[in-house]
C-alpha cells in the first residue's frame, strides 16, 4: 500500500508560480512512475505531467511546468510557472508501479489562479 499526500497548493495571481509536492509513504518509491493530474471545476481529471525513466507533459503546460522527483525523500514535485486563470483546479499525484499492481492517488491540493 502506498499513501500519497499532496501539498503546496494555494491562491496565486495569473503569471505567478507554485511548487507542488507529493510525499509517499508505505513502500519504496523507486520503481514507481509518478504523475500529476488536475481536475478543473466541472471537468474531468486530466493528465498534466509524469516522470519515470523520462518526463512527459501535456502540451498545455510544456515549457511552463517541471516535474521532478527525489527518491531518497519519496517525493515528487511539480514546479508550475506562468500560471493561467484556467489552471484553477485540484491537483492530484498518482503512483503507478513498474512491477504491476494498482495505481495510487493522493487526495489532491487546490490551486486557484486569479486574473
Amino acid at each position: 500500500q502506498v499513501q500519497l499526500v499532496e501539498s503546496g497548493g494555494g491562491l496565486v495571481q495569473a503569471g505567478g508560480s507554485l511548487k507542488l509536492s507529493c510525499a509517499a509513504s508505505g513502500r519504496s518509491f523507486s520503481h514507481y512512475d509518478l504523475g500529476w493530474y488536475r481536475q478543473a471545476p466541472g471537468k474531468q481529471r486530466e493528465f498534466v505531467a509524469a516522470i519515470g525513466g523520462t518526463t512527459y507533459y501535456t502540451d498545455y503546460v510544456e515549457g511552463r511546468f517541471t516535474i521532478s522527483r527525489d527518491n531518497d525523500k519519496n517525493t515528487v514535485f511539480l514546479q508550475m510557472s506562468s500560471l493561467k486563470p484556467e489552471g484553477t483546479s485540484i491537483n492530484y499525484c498518482k503512483a503507478s508501479s513498474n512491477l504491476g499492481g494498482p495505481d495510487y492517488w493522493g487526495q489532491g491540493t487546490q490551486v486557484t489562479v486569479t486574473s
